[in-house]
């Protein structure tokens, strides 16, 4: 993630360079385009399958052990910041269909550096939960513009200080030495001290996968990851050593997105989606569903940004680590088309996915609704079974011959959402194995949505944490109706002499207790029913009672 370091969580984002830089750094890219065209596979590569002891890079693939496709499908958890929350996140993420983790640690240059014996049991939480371990360091982060950031050569140093641990877990472990591991100043510096870290470690005897992060905070939006990637892959004696990208509102665009991983696909070089995030910032909107959809099309990983605790909560896939309260994006990354539930396949290192394994699961049983609403509805059917294991089931809309996906779910049961208000649907349900095997489609159920209702919008309230004579507050704006809300203006009053002091997604005007908030540009629009997110810090005394009545453009709103 693309960050500066907050004493209330996770690290926030940073911003990349104006605009018309960004739009002149795609430029940029598709001249290193040319660098990275099928022409560059001629150049001399290792030979990866020499080493293969675990996961490993063949033809630009990365393959397990056995040869099979490995794909990775998770998300990024922050286990150096929230290590009391690992072992429940793990089995939550893993609930949710991922096949993949990537594990936040620290070297202990910037902060306390996890242990051994810690990392070692990260480890056996991600076996324990069926999960690929991605292992990064975050210490490096911003290197040569963050002043706080450690090294490459640093980091590489913490993982041989691990290799006890580390051994013996290559078909598990991928070591992805350092986050972001290069700011925007002169990120040309990136490609040197990259090679010889992952030269260190191959001196050290490390035969696991290694990833490695682009800089430009991890988005390369100069293109000298791009550019230098052939060079970098060809450092490696054993070749199995795949790219990572991070994708937020540089990639704001089709375009941009499909030519970045394009370009590694088609020289035949190992990619992975790092990081990514789909939430609007005042940077720009990342195009996350041409990132999921790319990926899928390629069979690429990706692995989302973040299952919990982000100092802004608007990229947590989770809200207060419960899974069962998935934010817009964790429902968008989990069960959205191209989603992880949708897509994920276990590895078969676990048992999962054998390649012999062609027997279907059994036909789900019919659907039933509940929490019809004009623009959502849950559907719960019987479980289906199957000879090896149910890896997830895909909810489709039946329109006389035609199916359209729209959900997808670990378990039995799913919320639709995006639906248009007052409209008849017909919704069946797949079962799917870890094997790709699919059932027969379940019966049908008829669902007509409710009327939209007349209330113009809801609003959620809460504190997210508080401190003697200080809190965190977030604001949910919801929009049930059909058509999107162009411009708002918020107003609410509190009562126990709060002040806002900072806020991000709008602007606070404050007289007395009554605060009016003006949209940022990146909330401006909310759409059909959809939502916006706005936070804010606080001053508080010894109460802190939330506000009772929001109006939007003039309209009150109801409590959610």
């Amino acid at each position: 993630m693309r960050t500066t370091r907050s004493t209330t969580g996770i690290p926030s984002r940073k911003s990349p360079l104006s605009g018309f830089l960004t739009r002149l750094a795609v430029i940029l890219g598709l001249v290193a385009l040319g660098v990275l065209a099928p022409t560059a596979t001629a150049q001399a590569r290792p030979t990866a399958d020499l080493a293969a002891t675990g996961l490993h890079i063949g033809d630009g693939r990365l393959l397990e052990a056995n040869g099979n496709d490995f794909v990775m499908r998770g998300v990024n958890h922050a286990h150096t910041w929230y290590p009391g929350r690992t072992q429940q996140s793990l089995a939550d993420i893993k609930a949710l269909g991922a096949n993949t983790v990537r594990v936040v640690l620290a070297d202990g240059h910037r902060w306390s550096a996890n242990s051994a014996s810690d990392v070692a049991t990260v480890i056996s939480q991600c076996k324990a939960n069926r999960l690929i371990c991605v292992l990064e360091v975050h210490d490096t982060t911003g290197y040569g513009e963050d002043a706080a950031a450690g090294t490459l050569d640093q980091a590489a140093d913490y993982w041989i200080g691990l290799k006890d641990v580390l051994s013996g877990q290559e078909n598990y472990v991928v070591i992805n030495i350092g986050n972001e591991p290069w700011g925007n100043t002169d990120p040309a510096g990136w490609t040197a001290p990259t090679i010889a870290a992952v030269k260190k470690l191959r001196d050290a005897g490390f035969q696991h996968t290694i990833m490695v992060d682009a800089p430009n905070w991890g988005q390369d939006w100069q293109g000298v990851m791009r550019a230098n990637a052939q060079s970098v892959y060809a450092a490696d004696t054993t070749g199995n050593l795949i790219f990572s990208i991070h994708m937020y509102s540089v990639f704001d665009t089709a375009a941009e997105v499909t030519d970045y991983l394009n370009a590694f696909v088609n020289a035949e070089l190992p990619i992975v989606i790092g990081e990514f995030g789909g939430p609007a910032d005042q940077w720009g909107d990342p195009d996350e569903d041409t990132m999921m959809a790319t990926a899928q099309q390629l069979k690429l990983g990706y692995l989302a940004w973040s299952w919990s605790g982000n100092t802004d909560p608007v990229l947590d896939l989770a809200l207060n680590f419960d899974r069962t309260q998935l934010s817009s994006w964790g429902q968008r990354a989990f069960n959205g088309v191209n989603g992880i539930a949708g897509t994920a396949r276990e590895a078969t290192v676990f048992g999962g996915g054998s390649p012999g394994d062609t027997q279907a699961p059994t036909t789900p049983g019919t659907p039933t609704a509940s929490a019809v609403t004009a623009t959502s509805v849950t559907l719960t059917w019987a479980a289906a079974t199957d000879d090896v294991g149910v890896a997830g089931y895909d909810v489709v809309s039946v329109s006389g011959g035609t199916e359209t996906a729209v959900a997808a779910s670990a378990s039995d049961s799913v919320t639709v959402t995006g639906l248009t208000a007052d409209t008849a649907y017909t919704f069946a349900v797949y079962a799917r194995d870890a094997a790709g095997n699919r059932s027969a489609r379940s019966a049908t159920v008829g669902v007509t949505t409710t009327t939209a209702p007349s209330t113009p919008c809801s609003v959620g309230y809460r504190v997210v944490g508080e401190w003697p004579g200080g809190f965190q507050g977030e604001i949910v704006l919801h929009n049930p109706g059909t058509a999107a809300i162009n411009g708002w203006k918020l107003v609410f009053s509190f009562a126990d002499g709060q002040t806002v002091t900072s806020m991000w997604g709008g602007t606070p005007t404050q007289s007395g207790g009554t605060v009016s908030v003006a949209p940022a540009s990146y909330t401006s629009t909310i759409p059909a029913a959809g939502s916006v997110t706005v936070g804010f810090l606080g001053n508080k005394g010894t109460s802190n009672t939330a506000p009772t009545t929001f109006t939007l453009n003039g309209s009150t709103c109801t409590k959610s």
